[in-house]
């Protein structure tokens, strides 16, 4: 792993089991996480605890200075794109708080550069990045589109996928180089699948594991930030 360099340091905010904190941290930061749940796994300093009320509290006692880049992964169930299907099949709606918005104010007021993740679906991000598991040579495709505040880079080439996701869709049966990796049933990935296929070690939680995003895309991402923010920030 790549030894963090003084004075990188990532708030790595709706941390979860910290797929996207190791990514930073194999690019060189110091990571310290925030999540509302218990995470007992999470792999760097953490405090649990409201992410938003958090950052709030770092914003005015002005710890937040410590900080390089700050990473955000709020929940935004509503628009997720297998949420919402399932949500207009089943007649439900309604009861997911979107915190998109919420987050990318209290950004723009940390006056830090910062990243906001989502996966494919309705949120309202700027899709800045989109990227891939075929970008990285995974076994998982998992699709997540971000939103990059004070800073820009180029976005990378989005390579022909291989094949198709293995599993059942829609009553046909079929397999391919990707799997799965959420929820169960129908050819879903195991658990020791979902942790080869996206290079997470530290979790064998189930439900951690369909949240997370590979520790490649956030490693590519903190290294282009490197080259990118003295360009764009000074």
């Amino acid at each position: 792993m790549t030894a963090p360099t003084s004075g990188r340091r990532v708030l790595d905010l709706f941390s979860c089991a910290g797929g996207a904190a190791m990514g930073y941290h194999l690019a060189g930061y110091a990571v310290d996480g925030c999540d509302i749940a218990d995470r007992p796994r999470y792999p760097f300093p953490y405090h649990r605890g409201d992410a938003l009320e958090y950052l709030a509290r770092l914003i005015a006692s002005g710890d937040i200075e410590r900080y390089t880049l700050v990473h955000a992964s709020p929940p935004c169930q509503a628009g997720c794109a297998l949420t919402v299907g399932t949500n207009a099949s089943q007649g439900w709606g309604g009861a997911h708080v979107d915190l998109v918005a919420a987050t990318r104010n209290l950004l723009d007021a940390s006056g830090l550069p910062y990243v906001i993740e989502q996966p494919n679906g309705r949120a309202e991000i700027r899709k800045d990045l989109s990227l891939c598991g075929e970008m990285f040579g995974l076994g998982v495709l998992r699709h997540r589109n971000f939103e990059l505040g004070r800073w820009a880079t180029a976005r990378p080439a989005h390579p022909r996928h291989r094949g198709y996701v293995r599993g059942h869709r829609h009553g046909v049966r079929r397999d391919g180089p990707y799997v799965a990796a959420y929820g169960k049933g129908g050819g879903k990935a195991t658990v020791p699948e979902m942790r080869a296929a996206m290079g997470i070690t530290w979790t064998d939680v189930h439900e951690e594991l369909t949240e997370a995003i590979p520790p490649a895309y956030t490693r590519w991402i903190g290294t282009a930030f490197l080259t990118a923010r003295q360009e764009v920030l000074v």
